[in-house]
């Protein structure tokens, strides 16, 4: 409803009158949405809905009927005095009508949509109704105007409109015996219509049946149908983006018929897939939300590297922080460490084994392995969990099974007169089995003195201590036979292989 020129004179109020005049007195914000008027000769002003998105705006919205949730099975009052809510169903009440549409003249606009989605509106120049002595009478409902003939003025998704420019004209809306129409406009495909959906499809779009079973394609109007559509074994059929097909599983890409490993577990699981070789591969672990790189030690059988120290180009005297996201380049050959989070992230999916190689300072290679190894999470300190020992090198890791992970500024070694990260320049799991004032007896590579002719080791294992690439004073394993490392690298793989 909106309000006609009128040719009454009468002074503003203090409130607008209307949707109109809410609006007029905007100077900026003509947005559709609640405003607050008060109609002539109303006793408190009140709440209405204006919309703002026709052609001409100011219209006062009286009634909205969109979804069925509101019941308009009402008695007299209900109708009366208004019922439902502005933000969705409602009747705004024939008491407010009446002292609406007896300030000015008003028109009326009825907008209506069908259950295909096309719309149409009818319009009367003049609307007005009585007091509640009468019952709230219609007064006045002359000059009907329609866009009935010219049906549909907002065609349905995926149909098009026959434009012209027509609108019927009627003086006598019951017989319609003077109407006047310079066309009929309709909605007419512009596509294809699916079978069982009451829906179109744009020429060159294609759709998928609810199984994923066949493929349809609208060309020239006409649907093609293509029955040898099917989901690969590692794809799902579903809906995304409003759009139902095959869509690949996580860990998978391609078209959804066919679907390739995009990313694995571990190494092992590349392996598995037929990657055969080393490198730098990424992997999403199970439970895991945000995929890393590893690299790949496939030769070997599918090893999964997180430490390797071959040049002592890559300073390891690093930050609790630089531990837990890693650092250092996985490629060939380089030094890294790959991270604490990663490492635990990958420990904790599955059950892993250790390998450790290791070159000693003469050439010759020895190697340790642990039936298992696991790491915690940030809140125990990332602590250590090995299983039993075999190999050639010496259980070097025998005296931190169970130790926490520390740096030179997260000190969690437990032993309170030495810091064992800053003196071996490093980052390890240090316990206080070796937490002792003085070593007199060993000299070699894996002490840090603490006063002359003094010594404290801390650990018999440093992989990540001061290293130079050939003859670390702080990196070794076990006893003085490994003692300045040529070289050591650090992987996992699942204990079941």
């Amino acid at each position: 409803m909106q309000e006609s020129p009128s040719y009454f004179f009468y002074q503003k109020p203090e409130y607008p009158r209307d949707c109109k005049e809410a609006i007029d007195q905007c100077s900026s914000d003509t947005l559709s949405g609640v405003y607050t008027v008060k109609p002539d000769g109303y006793a408190e002003p009140f709440e209405v809905f204006c919309d703002n998105d026709i052609s001409t705006v100011g219209w006062t919205i009286i009634q909205r009927r969109t979804d069925d949730s509101l019941t308009f099975q009402r008695g007299w009052e209900e109708y009366k005095n208004g019922f439902g809510f502005l933000s969705g169903e409602f009747w705004i009440g024939l008491d407010k009508l009446s002292y609406f549409t007896n300030q000015a003249k008003y028109e009326l606009r009825v907008d209506m949509v069908l259950a295909n989605g096309s719309s149409f509106y009818v319009k009367y120049n003049s609307f007005r109704i009585s007091d509640e002595w009468s019952n709230y009478a219609l007064v006045s409902t002359d000059g009907f105007r329609s866009n009935w003939s010219c049906i549909v003025s907002t065609c349905p998704h995926n149909l098009t409109q026959h434009s012209c420019t027509c609108e019927s004209l009627c003086t006598d809306p019951i017989t319609q015996t003077d109407c006047y129409s310079d066309c009929v406009e309709t909605c007419v495909p512009k596509g294809c219509l699916v079978t069982g959906t009451n829906s179109y499809i744009s020429n060159g779009d294609s759709f998928i049946n609810v199984d994923c079973s066949q493929n349809c394609t609208c060309i020239d109007s006409q649907l093609s149908c293509n029955a040898d559509y099917e989901c690969s074994t590692d794809a799902t059929c579903t809906v995304k983006n409003e759009t139902r097909k095959c869509y690949c599983n996580e860990g998978y890409e391609g078209d959804g018929e066919t679907c390739v490993r995009n990313t694995y577990t571990d190494c092992y699981d590349a392996l598995q897939d037929g990657q055969t070789t080393d490198g730098v591969y990424t992997i999403l672990p199970a439970g895991a939300t945000t995929s890393f790189t590893v690299y790949c030690d496939m030769t070997g059988g599918g090893w999964t590297v997180f430490q390797r120290r071959t040049d002592g180009a890559t300073d390891f005297y690093k930050t609790w922080n630089e531990y837990q996201q890693g650092f250092g380049s996985k490629d060939a050959g380089n030094d890294f460490w790959l991270g604490n989070e990663q490492i635990y992230q990958l420990t904790n999916q599955k059950g892993y084994k250790l390998r450790v190689d290791m070159v000693k300072s003469d050439g010759s290679p020895i190697y340790a392995e642990y039936t298992s190894f696991q790491i915690g999470d940030v809140s125990t300190k990332y602590r250590l969990s090995i299983g039993s020992y075999s190999g050639d090198a010496g259980n070097g890791l025998y005296y931190n099974n169970g130790g926490q992970f520390s740096t030179h500024d997260e000190d969690n070694d437990g032993c309170s007169h030495h810091d064992y990260a800053e003196g071996h320049k490093g980052g390890w799991w240090y316990t206080t089995t070796w937490c002792r004032e003085c070593y007199y007896s060993y000299t070699y590579c894996y002490y840090f003195e603490t006063r002359s002719g003094c010594n404290n080791i801390g650990t018999v294992s440093n992989l990540n201590g001061e290293y130079n690439g050939g003859n670390g004073k702080n990196i070794w394993w076990y006893y003085s036979s490994q003692c300045n490392l040529n070289s050591a690298e650090m992987k996992i793989r699942p204990s079941s292989v």
